[in-house]
């Protein structure tokens, strides 16, 4: 398989997760880490085509290196979207084969196309066609009755035939019946030794694993007994520092030293642009709130931005006081 600069990256990522992994958040994290892959917010192929391209796909550079995931089912579509995306400088086009919301049910794609491999297949090679970066896929190991010993084999065999090399596969069933997108990260049992099993029934293939790892510790098994990458959710964004911060040293051997409190002043800069083209500080310091989530003066931290960052006229002042909250006590 080619190693591009986000197949290196990827023996960890940060799982895209909507509403979540914005371009501010994305920023915060590449500064506590400055190898683990990055992920966007699931995007549709038809909002790329047809929607505001800056606002969907501008991102800064120093994100990189960056993903895009996709969301849709038609290939000529996803091929355009690549396309384009291809042009603002992603070093991997995603698609999402694995989002169980109502939105993705409605427009047959996410985790419905779990029941449909030979249209993935056709998506995907029209997508690898249309760009030269890498083009993966993100999966479920099964949706609703399937039997994921069967299907997911199956899946990986077809989709992998079509070109793709890379897979993120979330170790639980999706239940597009009965469950709520929260309740499906959560309810469906996780099954790793499935996912372990596929790794070695396609050895040649780049398997990450995803679904309620928590910890650095967990990464580094999985990592040790043979998968390829390991992508981290909610843990990621909940408490970043437990993760991020550490990854650099314990994942790529790069250690260096920086800090929560480092990570709160090289943002100001940046909150500073924000509030100068006419955004908001909230829309940054919601991605900051656990930061220091298990140390002295956490809770101060959030409850300060939470209850001034929507203020008028607030900006990198109120970081700077919330961050007394736990400077006081560490001093």
């Amino acid at each position: 398989m080619p190693n591009t600069a986000a197949t290196a990256a990827a023996r960890l990522s940060v799982a895209p997760m909507m509403d979540w992994t914005d371009r501010h958040c994305r920023y915060l994290h590449r500064l506590m880490s400055r190898h683990t892959l990055l992920y966007t917010e699931m995007v549709t192929a038809p909002a790329v085509i047809h929607g505001d391209r800056d606002r969907l796909l501008g991102f800064h550079v120093d994100e990189q290196p960056l993903a895009l995931q996709l969301g849709g089912s038609d290939p000529a579509q996803l091929a355009e979207a690549a396309r384009i995306a291809e042009g603002y400088g992603y070093a991997e086009i995603n698609l999402n084969c694995g989002c169980p919301s109502d939105r993705v049910q409605s427009g047959h794609f996410g985790a419905v196309l779990m029941e449909s491999p030979v249209l993935v297949a056709d998506c995907v090679a029209a997508m690898i066609a249309a760009v030269r970066v890498p083009v993966t896929v993100k999966c479920r190991i099964g949706v609703d009755d399937q039997d994921p010993h069967v299907i997911l084999p199956d899946f990986l065999a077809r989709v992998s035939a079509a070109g793709v090399d890379r897979f993120s596969v979330h170790a639980r069933k999706a239940w597009l019946q009965g469950l709520s997108p929260k309740e499906n990260r959560e309810v469906p049992p996780l099954n790793y030794d499935l996912v372990m099993k596929m790794k070695g029934l396609f050895p040649h293939l780049h398997v990450s694993i995803n679904g309620g790892i928590a910890t650095l510790d967990q990464a580094e098994d999985f990592l040790a007994r043979g998968l390829d990458g390991v992508m981290i959710g909610r843990a990621a964004y909940h408490t970043p520092a437990d993760i991020l911060l550490q990854a650099d040293a314990r994942i790529y051997g790069d250690p260096r030293e920086r800090t929560a409190e480092d990570v709160v002043h090289l943002m100001l800069p940046y909150i500073a642009d924000h509030i100068a083209q006419g955004g908001r500080l909230g829309q940054v310091t919601r991605h900051m709130l656990g930061l220091f989530q298990g140390r002295p003066g956490a809770r101060g931290w959030r409850r300060h931005l939470s209850e001034n960052a929507h203020a008028d006229g607030a900006g990198p002042a109120v970081v700077l006081s919330a961050l007394d909250h736990v400077t006081r006590l560490a001093a």
